[in-house]
């Protein structure tokens, strides 16, 4: 293990993504940080809200950082932020996919959880919305990489039945579940019906096919909706296309 992750109390040049800044007594900010090696961190930023702190203009979403903090409390205190550059500022529909990301993180994951893996699947997920990239296949990605981290993966290698899909036929998917080779008759709620391309798709990542990606929507809206229980997320109202 790297040494400087060793010190009691003491942790340096971890990077980092805030995922929530609010107002925090007079002249602080209080930060909500993904960070690649402890999780999401609770922490304080002093003074950052006075006109000239070093830190005003640095603490901004989806722009990687590099932290150093210390304390031992729940809620920490931020000492130095270093801008890792490299990424353009999220505008318009992006930003909305970014914040639909930070939704998604703070409702999911516990605080100082450690799961690099969703630090690396955000971190590609913010640059590739930064580049232009289409953003429904951006979310399917991340979803399908964040259930996965959190030990939900759909279940998408075969059927219940142990046969491998077929990309002509289809399936009764669930939550927990292999899919199940439909024969007709209902879906019920939390399940879902979709074709066996759709499903191949899903497990290897390649979301060409529109309509598959469309469809492919549905079932990882469904697998968050088994975690998310009957909450309602915010961000998906604006993004009723894609998420």
């Amino acid at each position: 293990m790297d040494a400087r992750l060793m010190q009691p109390g003491k942790i340096d040049r971890q990077s980092a993504y805030i995922l929530h800044a609010q107002a925090y007594r007079e002249t602080s900010l209080l930060l909500d940080v993904l960070t690649r090696d402890y999780g999401r961190v609770a922490m304080v930023a002093r003074g950052a809200r006075r006109p000239r702190a070093e830190l005003r203009g640095l603490l901004l979403p989806f722009q990687p950082l590099s932290l150093a903090w210390f304390g031992k409390t729940e809620l920490r205190t931020l000492h130095r932020a270093e801008w890792q550059g490299g990424v353009r500022l999220l505008a318009g529909q992006s930003l909305v996919c970014g914040f639909y990301l930070n939704e998604l993180l703070v409702r999911l994951t516990v605080r100082e959880d450690p799961t690099p893996a969703v630090f690396t699947a955000y971190d590609a997920a913010v640059r590739a919305l930064a580049q232009g990239e289409a953003q429904g296949v951006v979310l399917r990605r991340f979803e399908l990489a964040l259930l996965g981290a959190l030990g939900y993966a759909p279940l998408l290698g075969h059927d219940d039945a142990g046969a491998p899909l077929d990309a002509g036929a289809l399936y009764r998917v669930q939550a927990g579940s292999p899919p199940e080779r439909w024969q007709g008759g209902v879906a019920h709620d939390g399940q879902a019906v979709v074709r066996g391309a759709v499903l191949l798709a899903l497990a290897a990542g390649d979301f060409d096919d529109v309509h598959a990606l469309r469809e492919a929507r549905g079932v990882t809206r469904l697998m968050l909706a088994n975690l998310l229980g009957d909450d309602r997320l915010a961000t998906r109202e604006l993004l009723l296309p894609l998420a």
